[in-house]
């Protein structure tokens, strides 16, 4: 039996497009995408109006085994270099620095001020708590350089200590918070912020394609939307709340049975957040309904069937058998559950988080 599970925000319909083989499918099957990507960043309006080459721009994204996804910015003048987990479910730049001797700051690119002619240093500290990991520093300003944005005065956050083993694995250097400033700690501005405070984009929004499977061409544009990596329109939902990128879901159903969620609850859309997840009763049910139960290490796994693709359900494929993205949490909220849509369902869709209308548009990958 082919399941179907449906988060139920809003009608998305798809049109069937038929296309011969692209330049992109052609660069990535050679493995040469990536390259292309950050020597030619995409700007279609660049060729009729050569003033907006800036305007819109495209960071192309390392898709890390389809659990996190990430990007190279430059700190300083002249520019440092860190690879960065751009985060919509939280605010801050923060990067590892020299004052830091943490286990996880010893195998990461460091930030050092001394290098840089345009740092300047502030008397605040800032310390941010995730729910893999936190760091504690503090506040300074720089230029910092994202997808070929020069973002002058940048408040970030450099690190002093980060515990924990989380942070020392991480493929990354440090996260860039995409979400509002009301969450944002120590009250520092987030980048893009910063960016429509300037003039930088030509429009307050981003986008997002991830990429599934392992595959290159992940990427997020600030100030612009490709259409030729969606099909049929997007679809507009509004934010319930201006801190996280949260909207509000009407149910979850599988087969058009309401299985969770069923007067409706709060969900967050987080690009740093792997799997999707919500209630553990509710997901153990969806964990039931799609045939998933635990290996030996305890992790819900099910047989791989032709009725499903990688990207629908699983965060990993191991010997015939795929990893559920699916995971219980239990945050107590006053306006009733939560659920995180992380990078299990952001594959599925082309996403917009538009800031200058408070909402997120959806449309189904091309």
């Amino acid at each position: 039996m082919k399941w179907l599970l449906l988060l139920s925000l809003v009608a998305l319909s798809q049109i069937p497009l038929k296309r011969g083989k692209s330049l992109r499918q052609s660069l990535q099957e050679h493995g040469l995408l990536e390259d292309f990507l950050k020597k030619h960043p995409y700007n279609l309006g660049s060729k009729y109006f050569p003033t907006l080459a800036n305007e819109d721009a495209s960071e192309p994204l390392e898709n890390y085994m389809d659990i996190e996804y990430f990007g190279t910015i430059s700190i300083g003048t002249p520019p440092q270099e860190f690879s960065v987990l751009f985060d919509t479910g939280s605010s801050n730049l923060w990067v590892p620095s020299v004052y830091c001797s943490s286990p996880a700051c010893t195998n990461h690119n460091r930030y050092n001020p001394q290098d840089s002619s345009t740092y300047q240093a502030t008397s605040e500290s800032v310390s941010i708590q995730y729910g893999t990991g936190s760091m504690t520093g503090f506040l300074a300003y720089d230029t910092v350089q994202v997808g070929g944005i020069e973002d002058t005065s940048q408040m970030f956050g450099l690190s002093q200590t980060e515990p924990g083993s989380f942070l020392y694995y991480s493929p990354f250097d440090g996260i860039l918070g995409l979400a509002y400033p009301s969450i944002a700690s120590s009250r520092a501005t987030p980048v893009f912020d910063n960016m429509m405070n300037e003039g930088l984009v030509s429009q307050d929004l981003f986008s997002v394609y991830l990429s599934s499977d392992g595959q290159s061409g992940s990427f997020v544009m600030f100030g612009g939307i490709d259409s030729s990596y969606y099909s049929g329109n997007l679809n507009w939902v509004p934010l319930s709340s201006e801190s996280y990128w949260q909207i509000t879901l009407d149910s979850i159903t599988m087969n058009g049975q309401a299985i969770a969620c069923a007067s409706g609850c709060q969900a967050i859309v987080d690009t740093g957040t792997s799997l999707i997840a919500g209630p553990p009763n509710a997901i153990a049910d969806i964990q039931y309904y799609i045939g998933a139960s635990q290996n030996s290490n305890g992790q819900p796994t099910r047989p791989l069937h032709p009725a499903f693709t990688m990207s629908h359900f699983c965060l990993a494929q191991m010997q015939g058998y795929c990893s559920s993205g699916f995971e219980g949490i239990d945050i107590p909220t006053a306006s009733g559950e939560l659920w995180i849509l992380g990078d299990v369902f952001i594959r599925q869709y082309y996403c917009v988080f538009d800031r200058g209308n408070n909402q997120v548009g959806l449309a189904p990958v091309a």
